[in-house]
């Protein structure tokens, strides 16, 4: 049964059509992964489904009576909540029912016989709906899914308000699931995922009875969770059967035939307009050319195909060779207390050290601690007087997010004229109207992207990375991939992505609390 239907869906946003009269079905209990290029409308089109944006044209219609989870990583929530007081809201239809029930009892002491058989009956009804439902093993559900996303690391009683954006972000995703909907809408959900939670949310959803329609730019995480794909490009949505594997294959034929008709349509249009161009003005052949003219007007053009704007990415190497490079010694990290237990690390400038571990525990404080933007609890660092670091962190954040791609790297350095950051930016692929965005309208892939560029710009012999791929395509992730292996120096990497990781690193870290 179709809980979906989406029929000439058309939305423009800042004057670029994601979608032209497109339709799509979706039926109860389907698991979808929805890809796209960056900047194709994966986002827009969750946000759209979810009612946070009103398309310009065509139907959205759900199935009366339907349950819907969305997870936006953007949003924000009750930062005064503690994490167990907050995940417990999923379950306020079920407090508010025993709130109820406990108001019967209340009013048993003074009902008399006949009010009270009622009041009774009513409390044991509640009774039966809340013990059905698992009411009385709430805070053992809640654990069980928080311990099986990592959530229960932070600490059940900690306020959400020290949470890291990631953290709060896994805290939406494990209360989005205790829900139960009957649909989910999850953007990019394996993002502050470490590799077991990953593992965890794949058996989780595979064994969930709920519909999803899941963005992510993880091949293998797609693979084994999605039954079908539904693909955004050119202005359409398109389903196909199987997971992303199958897809790709489908998909490549489907873009060379969409290729060729579009060529072969413009040859026949190039073709009629020299006609009627060539014949509109002769009385003999006026009439032949206003037929062609009128053929031409009904001709349903077929949109260009979306042009790829590839990254091609690098990293500029400044020499230096030692063995070194970096060093801690008894490290502690933390805030009021130590984290982790005492970090003793040594890298050489060829070492590629995959800093990995549950997400959460603490991976990213070590880096900012390494970095001295956090200060260390106890122990010591040292970096080799002749290191030179480049750094891009997890969180997207500008300082001031209305600027263009150019300007943002022009205010990061001045002494580039105006066609070398527009050839930088070309480089990453953000080229054309991409280039003249603001970055708060470009996809949290093309973020991405201008972070790198303004990597490529900083000469090194050591890169710190915290989680680089994510909101990255599978293009893109490819050509990070490339250009790490090509750089010569040493690498310090946080990332979620274990095959990934892996061809990149020679060493790894494995950080436990």
């Amino acid at each position: 049964m179709s809980i979906l239907e989406i029929k000439d869906l058309s939305h423009v946003y800042d004057s670029k059509t994601l979608f032209s009269k497109a339709s799509l079905s979706v039926s109860g209990g389907e698991h979808s992964g929805i890809v796209g290029l960056n900047g194709a409308g994966k986002s827009t089109f969750i946000k759209i489904l979810s009612g946070e944006v009103l398309q310009d044209e065509g139907e959205v219609k759900w199935l009366n009576g339907l349950t819907r989870g969305y997870l936006d990583q953007h949003a924000d929530i009750d930062r005064s909540l503690t994490v167990m007081e907050y995940l417990r809201t999923s379950f306020a239809d079920l407090y508010a029912l025993n709130e109820k029930m406990e108001g019967f009892y209340a009013q048993m002491g003074d009902a008399d016989e006949g009010e009270l058989d009622k009041l009774i009956t009513k409390a044991n009804n509640i009774l039966d709906t809340l013990t059905s439902r698992g009411f009385f093993e709430i805070d053992a559900t809640i654990k069980k899914v928080a311990g099986g996303l990592g959530v229960s690391a932070f600490g059940y009683d900690t306020p959400i308000g020290t949470l890291s954006g990631g953290g709060r972000a896994k805290l939406m995703l494990t209360k989005l699931l205790l829900t139960k909907p009957d649909i989910m809408l999850l953007d990019e959900p394996t993002n502050f995922l470490d590799i077991e939670h990953i593992e965890w949310l794949v058996e989780f959803l595979n064994g969930t009875k709920s519909a999803f329609l899941v963005i992510s730019h993880d091949i293998d995480f797609l693979d084994k969770v999605c039954k079908n794909i539904i693909n955004i490009e050119n202005g359409e949505i398109k389903k196909y059967s199987g997971n992303y594997s199958q897809f790709v294959v489908q998909r490549e034929q489907n873009a060379k035939q969409y290729e060729e008709a579009y060529a072969r349509q413009q040859r026949e249009i190039e073709k009629m307009t020299d006609y009627i161009e060539r014949n509109k003005a002769r009385a003999a052949t006026a009439g032949m050319a206003n037929s062609r003219k009128k053929m031409l007007d009904k001709i349903e053009v077929i949109r260009k195909p979306t042009v790829i704007y590839d990254a091609e990415f690098y990293f500029p190497y400044v020499e230096l060779h030692t063995k070194e490079l970096l060093a801690t010694d008894k490290l502690e990290v933390g805030y009021d207390f130590a984290l982790l237990p005492p970090i003793s690390l040594e890298m050489g400038s060829e070492t590629r050290l995959w800093l990995r571990g549950t997400n959460g525990i603490g991976k990213t404080t070590i880096i900012k601690t390494i970095l001295g933007k956090i200060a260390r609890i106890s122990g010591g660092t040292k970096f080799h007087p002749a290191a030179k670091i480049a750094y891009i962190e997890q969180d997207l954040e500008f300082d001031n997010s209305e600027l263009l791609p150019a300007q943002y790297l022009s205010d990061k350095f001045p002494r580039l004229n105006q066609k070398e950051i527009r050839a930088l930016l070309a480089k990453v692929g953000l080229k054309n109207e991409l280039a003249l965005k603001p970055i708060s309208t470009l996809s949290g892939g093309e973020q991405v992207r201008l972070k790198l560029a303004a990597l490529m710009n900083v000469p090194s012999n050591l890169l710190i990375l915290d989680e680089p791929t994510n909101h990255l395509d599978v293009r893109a992730k490819d050509s990070l991939k490339k250009a790490l292996l090509a750089y010569k120096g040493a690498i310090l990497l946080v990332s979620h992505e274990k095959d990934w990781a892996a061809e990149i690193c020679n060493k790894i870290l494995d950080v436990k609390g």
